[in-house]
């Protein structure tokens, strides 16, 4: 009977790896110092296998998880992705003057 169940635990963790990742409790207050050091964040929806609404906030490997209906992360969230949009336009924006500053060169 070990055996059995030993399989079908090891099948269940194959198919559905991200099983034991899901937050089971979220903070409802997160002090400012840690929201300045996030990296990036995920959302996690309450829906197949996690059955809670959160926000994953990634700082230096270590996963914090907290109410994504809180102000400041929020707030956190919407500058993040308005930081992310900026430097993806700069990066552009900095290939086609270089690329116009070489065709110039040629003639």
């Amino acid at each position: 009977i070990s055996v059995l169940f030993l399989t079908l635990l090891l099948l269940f963790l194959a198919l559905f790896p991200g099983a034991f990742d899901c937050c089971t409790k979220i903070s409802d207050e997160i002090p400012k110092g840690i929201l300045r050091r996030v990296e990036r964040f995920e959302i996690q929806k309450a829906d197949g296998l996690c059955h809670l609404e959160a926000v994953i906030l990634h700082i230096k490997g270590k996963k914090f998880c907290v109410n994504p209906w809180n102000r400041r992360v929020k707030k956190m969230m919407k500058k993040m992705k308005h930081k992310i949009h900026r430097s993806k336009s700069h990066i552009r924006k900095q290939r086609r003057t270089r690329m116009t500053k070489e065709k110039e060169q040629k003639q």
